[in-house]
């Protein structure tokens, strides 16, 4: 990856997956220029689900695919984790802790997951199970971020992970120092990679969650929806 001087950091569900022939005319595109892209795929979706998507869209291999709402980083062809990555994501976490305190608001009804790098709820739109949750976890000195997403989904991380903070450490570590960067996505669990600075999209079929966002030249508001919406940013920020 050190050798592209492009790279494309994305969400997939709605955003580069979701319209099959946007999604191939942007493939198509991509292939055409005259310089190498980078695939960086930001989900949260764990490792399996990823994978299953990522075949049966056949979308490119990643150059690095970010799962978990950014608690997980694996890198190269075989897809190998990071393992300096997934030891600052242990570091004071509490799943157990969480999950006991969880049990408490009936309300929050847990996702099933092959792994506790984060712990995830679904709740009914308005309830306030969620912020008096967040709030017994805050009085209780358990460290952790808590991420809202489509009115209905919220995911419980580490301190430090989230889509923002794994793809700044993916940028430093992995890209080139001029690296050109397009960051894409349409949901709340978008909002802290989609306001790192570097030139972003936020795609035309967006949750609601996005429109809080403040305006900023580097942040681009896509009329057309997911993959359509990509490649129109891409043509705004980085021409034909």
């Amino acid at each position: 990856m050190k050798r592209k001087t492009h790279m494309l950091a994305t969400d997939l569900d709605g955003t580069l997956v979701g319209d099959q022939e946007a999604l191939r005319a942007l493939l198509l595109y991509y292939d055409e220029l005259p310089y190498d892209v980078a695939f960086v795929y930001v989900t949260g979706r764990h490792l399996a689900s990823a994978l299953s998507l990522i075949e049966a869209e056949d979308l490119p291999q990643p150059d690095i695919l970010i799962t978990d709402v950014g608690t997980a980083i694996y890198r190269d062809a075989q897809l190998a984790e990071d393992v300096e990555w997934k030891r600052q994501m242990q570091a004071g976490w509490q799943p157990k802790r969480i999950v006991e305190m969880a049990s408490a608001f009936p309300a929050l009804h847990r996702q099933s997951l092959p792994d506790n790098r984060r712990i995830s709820f679904t709740f009914s739109p308005n309830d306030g199970a969620v912020h008096d949750f967040e709030e017994a976890l805050a009085q209780a000195r358990i460290p952790h971020k808590m991420i809202i997403s489509s009115n209905r989904d919220v995911d419980v991380l580490p301190e430090k992970s989230g889509k923002g903070n794994a793809l700044n450490y993916v940028i430093e570590r992995y890209a080139p120092k001029d690296v050109q960067v397009l960051v894409a996505g349409d949901s709340g669990n978008d909002l802290d990679m989609l306001t790192l600075g570097y030139p972003a999209v936020i795609v035309g079929n967006a949750q609601p969650e996005l429109t809080t966002i403040e305006p900023h030249p580097r942040l681009y508001h896509a009329q057309k929806n997911c993959a359509k919406g990509i490649h129109e940013a891409w043509l705004h920020f980085y021409g034909s």
